[in-house]
């Protein structure tokens, strides 16, 4: 089984840790407000991506997407949510103003937005559809398998908070700074249109 497991990580940490509306989200948010301050949020995010993953072993997933309508408006909120991020991230407070800055959104929002995230679905469908860990027991496959995917959302969603944050802490000076906030916030936006076009025109 350690063979399967390891292929199932190689696998997944690409794929479920490639830029997205939520790790560009957490990217963005520890530029804008630092590590600490968006743990909230970062909960929320795993918890909903956890989430995900157990409606996707469980089957739930298949009876969501069967409701083109509850599909579309969960995508519409969660566009809607990502471009009022967008702009909280690039208009935060950079440089000596940051300390006076409003604290970032919590785990509620994240939770929020990791559910309706179109891009969580796709990646974290086709890696556990796409692996089996012990054939000749569905049951004990499907725990290993979650057990072992939801150490992938933890890591990989910390690493892209701790990533951002990285640059709140070296980036004093307030113009560059501004240009920091403003390239995540761009690039989470477009991420977001990327995940679109490969679920809605990429067939």
């Amino acid at each position: 089984m350690a063979n399967e497991l390891l292929l199932l990580w190689l696998a997944a940490f690409p794929l479920m840790g490639s830029p997205g509306p939520a790790t560009m989200s957490l990217a963005g948010l520890g530029t804008a407000f630092g590590f600490r301050p968006s743990l909230g949020y970062l909960l929320g995010i795993i918890a909903g991506t956890t989430a995900v993953l157990f409606m996707i072993a469980t089957g739930v997933t298949t009876l969501v997407l069967a409701q083109p309508l509850l599909v579309t408006a969960l995508t519409i909120l969660a566009g809607i949510y990502i471009l009022y991020l967008a702009w909280k991230i690039a208009t935060a407070p950079v440089g000596p103003l940051a300390l006076r800055s409003d604290h970032p959104p919590a785990f509620i929002p994240g939770f929020s937005l990791a559910i309706a995230n179109p891009k969580a679905f796709a990646a974290i469908g086709a890696v556990y559809a796409s692996h089996t860990l012990v054939a000749d027991n569905l049951t004990v496959d499907a725990v290993y398998k979650l057990v072992a995917l939801t150490l992938v959302i933890v890591i990989v969603n910390t690493v892209w908070l701790a990533f951002g944050a990285t640059f709140s802490r070296v980036l004093k000076n307030p113009v560059v700074g501004r240009a920091a906030n403003i390239l995540f916030a761009t690039l989470m936006v477009l991420s977001v249109g990327w995940a679109l076009i490969l679920e809605y025109i990429i067939v």
